[in-house]
């Protein structure tokens, strides 16, 4: 949690802070002039500092109330989630508070891929997750410790005469090493069932990551692809890695997708692929409840009054456009998803890129991906009155598909097949 002006939760068990006793029971903390106050449940003042650390004694845990997750996303909500480690209290400039979880790197994992996923999935993608995380985390990890090369800013956008293109990458946060939520990796404590198979999966692979020609892979994920992954560049700084190209999510071959015509067929048919799955009982295994929620996710439709587009529109970008005219895809990449998009109305025409900078202006939350085509439907004075989007995939689509790479393990693919297939030319390299 950051930037929040109270936080609250439980300690379970006894924690100590500097110059403090024994602490335990439900506490709450607050900003004021630059420092936390940290009271008791009955109001009691047990610290006050710019800082506070609760370290956790043996077997002991501790709970944050009404945390978000999936902020700003379709699945979005507050929960009660609870932690192992210690809680580091620190205070900002701007009177708020963040709450830091203190944890060692591989207890870390267990959670991540038992939040990202579901811990009862196949121990084969069990284990390539861990992989992933572990991977994806010393590579953010190298890049805070070292400096971050100038091909790799941590998110930009570029403005210029009636266009504007950003991306989201991993900004660094400077109280922390990674935040929670999507933006880095879902990690949600042990709130969701850590399951025995998930531990093994963490300690069968402990230090494993995959390289690239001797460096740890920028290891990117995400839910569905929608039949064919995505390249780097269309949702980051337009550069080559060679390990994030995009693959068919299949044994067959699947052609990249290279005009609007091709992005059509594609998107409106159902290849076959490991992410275009939907049997309740192996999405009830892979994937947690409140993913389950998105029953729609290979090929998905979304419609939209246009005056209610204007308004998410203008709510979303600050851009008054007018009455909207047209949406039209200026560039796509191999797997559909579009990373330039040209919007026109009477008032304002711009255009808008990347993936998820459409997603976002697109949806009250966000769209399941920038991989659509749109559809007008007009009055019968020709006027434009409903926009229908019909979608494939779920997330930017960049290296592993999650979906797919669970359903290939559930068909029996090891752990090195599923990762080579995803990540072409990466290799296994222990650690530690």
């Amino acid at each position: 949690m950051d930037r929040q002006t109270e936080i609250s939760g439980r300690l379970n068990g006894n924690f100590t802070a500097q110059g403090f006793g024994p602490i335990s029971g439900v506490f709450s903390a607050r900003g004021a002039s630059g420092t936390i106050l940290l009271t008791d449940e009955s109001s009691r003042e047990i610290a006050r500092s710019p800082s506070v650390r609760l370290r956790a004694g043996n077997d002991s845990t501790f709970a944050l109330f009404h945390v978000i997750i999936g902020n700003r996303f379709h699945w979005e909500r507050r929960e009660n989630q609870i932690f192992e480690g210690d809680l580091v209290l620190q205070s900002r400039e701007d009177e708020t508070i963040a709450a830091i979880n203190e944890i060692p790197i591989e207890d870390y994992l267990k959670s991540v891929i038992s939040s990202e996923m579901s811990g009862t999935a196949p121990p084969e993608f069990l284990k390539v997750h861990a992989i992933l995380s572990r991977s994806w985390l010393l590579a953010a990890l190298g890049q805070k410790e070292y400096g971050r090369e100038e091909t790799e800013p941590p998110g930009e956008v570029f403005e210029k005469q009636g266009e504007i293109i950003r991306w989201y990458d991993r900004e660094e946060h400077g109280l922390y090493d990674v935040c929670a939520d999507d933006h880095c990796q879902r990690y949600q404590g042990i709130t969701k069932i850590v399951s025995a198979e998930a531990e093994k999966a963490v300690r069968e692979t402990r230090g494993m990551v995959i390289a690239y020609e001797g460096t740890i892979c920028d290891a990117r994920y995400s839910k569905a692809c929608g039949g064919l992954t995505e390249d780097f560049g269309s949702a980051w700084d337009e550069r080559r890695v060679p390990y994030l190209s995009s693959i068919p999510d299949a044994l067959v071959s699947h052609h990249v997708i290279k005009t609007e015509d091709e992005a059509i067929r594609w998107i409106l048919s159902e290849p076959e692929a490991y992410c275009n799955v939907k049997e309740p009982a192996l999405l009830e295994k892979i994937l947690p409840d409140f993913d389950r929620e998105t029953t729609s996710f290979f090929r998905w439709r979304v419609e939209y009054d246009r005056q209610e587009l204007e308004t998410i529109l203008q709510e979303k970008s600050g851009i008054d456009f007018g009455t909207l005219e047209e949406l039209v895809p200026l560039h796509r990449g191999p797997s559909g998803r579009i990373s330039r998009l040209k919007i026109v109305g009477t008032r304002k025409t711009v255009i808008v890129g990347k993936e998820l900078e459409i997603r976002r202006w697109l949806s009250p939350n966000h769209l399941l991906s920038s991989a659509f085509i749109v559809t007008a439907e007009h009055d019968r004075h020709g006027k434009v009155e409903r926009f229908v989007f019909h979608g494939a995939g779920w997330g930017h689509g960049v290296g592993l598909c999650q979906i797919g790479a669970a359903v290939m393990a559930s068909r029996g693919f090891k752990t090195e097949e599923i990762l080579s297939h995803y990540f072409p030319g990466a290799a296994l390299q222990k650690m530690y």
